[in-house]
C-alpha cells in the first residue's frame, strides 16, 4: 500500500481573472473553483488517476476539515485524517490573473497527542509499503518531524520517498529514501555550489547517494529533469510541450507519476517518462493531472 502524509491540508479556492489584479480596490472574479490541497493529498489523487490505491493520512479540523476529507473520500482516495480538536483547517487562495498570486495560511495547531495518534497508525506499515512525506513543517511540530518518522520505520523494508529542502531533506539521507526529489536551484543550496552544467547536477546528485539516498530525481524546471538511479544509470528527459496554465502540484504530480510508473513497470525510464508526463499533465490543466492527458503526454515522450 502507498501512504501519503499530509500535515497541513487545505482547501485551494482558485480565482481566476481576466484583468490584472489591482491591489487597493475591489477586484472582481471571472470564475472559480475548490481543490483539495496539500502535498500528500496532491499526490494521492495523481495516483488515483493513475490507477493507483493510497491510503491519505494527516490531520484535518473544524468544518473546512470535514470539507477536505469528504471531498478526498469521494475522489476515491482512502482518507485516514486525525481530527485535532481545535480549530479550522486552512483555505489557501490562489489568484490566477495575468501573474499568478497565492496566499497560503497557517492552519490549526497540532497537539502531541494529535500527533502520537499518527505515529500509531504509520506503525502499521510493513514490507513493501511506500510512505511519501513532502512538503513543508506546521509551526507546531518539531522540525525534525520527517527524521522522527523515518527513525520509527527504519528497517521495515517500507520504501520512503521524499520531497524536502535543504536540512529537512539532508537529515533523512542516512534512512536510504527510495526517492527525493530536489530541484537544481536546492541542489546547489545544499551544497553552497552553483549548478551550471548536467555534469555538476549528476556530481552532487551522487553525492546525496552517498549519504544514503537511493534515487536521485532533480527537476530543472524548462530544462527538464534527470533521474540518477541507485544501479548507477543516468536518466535525462526534456520537458513535455503544451501552454502552461498552472504551477500547482505539478512537482507532486512527477512524484505520483514517478511511484506508479516504478510500481507497474520496475523500470526507472518509465517511472522518469511517466513523472515527467504527470507533471506536464498538471502543469497544463487548471487542476491536478488527469490519466488521458498524462497518457497523451507520455506517448510524445517515448
Amino acid at each position: 500500500m502507498i501512504y501519503t502524509v499530509t500535515f497541513n491540508p487545505a482547501l485551494d479556492y482558485v480565482v481566476h481573472m481576466s484583468k490584472d489584479l489591482v491591489p487597493g480596490i475591489t477586484n472582481r472574479s471571472d470564475s472559480e473553483e475548490i481543490y483539495f490541497g496539500g502535498k500528500g493529498i496532491n499526490v494521492s489523487t495523481v495516483l488515483s488517476e493513475l490507477g493507483l490505491n493510497s491510503t491519505a493520512l494527516g490531520f484535518v479540523a473544524g468544518f473546512t476539515g470535514r470539507a477536505i476529507e469528504d471531498g478526498v473520500n469521494k475522489s476515491g482516495i482512502n482518507a485516514d485524517f486525525i481530527h485535532l480538536p481545535e480549530g479550522n483547517s486552512r483555505i489557501n487562495v490562489k489568484i490566477k490573473a495575468s501573474d499568478e498570486t497565492e496566499v497560503n495560511c497557517q492552519g490549526p495547531a497540532i497537539p502531541k497527542e494529535c500527533l502520537d495518534m499518527l505515529f500509531a497508525k504509520l506503525d502499521t506499515l510493513v514490507n513493501g509499503d511506500t510512505l511519501v512525506l513532502a512538503g513543508s513543517i506546521p509551526s507546531s511540530l518539531p522540525d525534525n518531524i520527517y527524521e522522527k518518522i523515518l527513525e520509527r520505520l527504519d528497517k521495515r523494508g517500507v520504501n520512503f520517498v521524499v520531497d524536502a529542502t535543504r536540512d529537512l531533506l539532508l537529515n533523512v539521507l542516512k534512512y536510504h529514501p527510495f526517492l527525493i526529489k530536489p530541484n537544481k536551484q536546492e541542489l546547489g543550496e545544499m551544497f553552497n555550489v552553483e549548478i551550471d552544467t548536467d555534469d555538476d547536477i549528476e556530481k552532487y546528485a551522487k553525492k546525496l547517494q552517498e549519504k544514503g539516498a537511493r534515487n536521485v530525481l532533480i527537476s530543472m524546471a524548462g530544462e527538464g529533469s534527470m533521474l540518477i538511479t541507485e544501479d548507477g544509470q543516468r536518466l535525462r528527459q526534456g520537458v513535455c510541450k503544451g501552454k502552461v496554465k498552472n504551477s500547482v502540484g505539478a512537482g507532486d504530480s512527477m512524484v505520483a507519476g514517478f511511484i506508479a510508473g516504478y510500481e507497474k513497470s520496475k523500470d526507472y525510464q518509465v517511472a522518469l517518462n511517466t513523472g515527467t508526463a504527470a507533471g506536464g499533465a498538471t502543469a497544463f490543466s487548471d487542476g491536478l493531472a488527469t490519466a488521458e492527458l498524462i497518457d497523451k503526454l507520455y506517448k510524445t515522450l517515448i
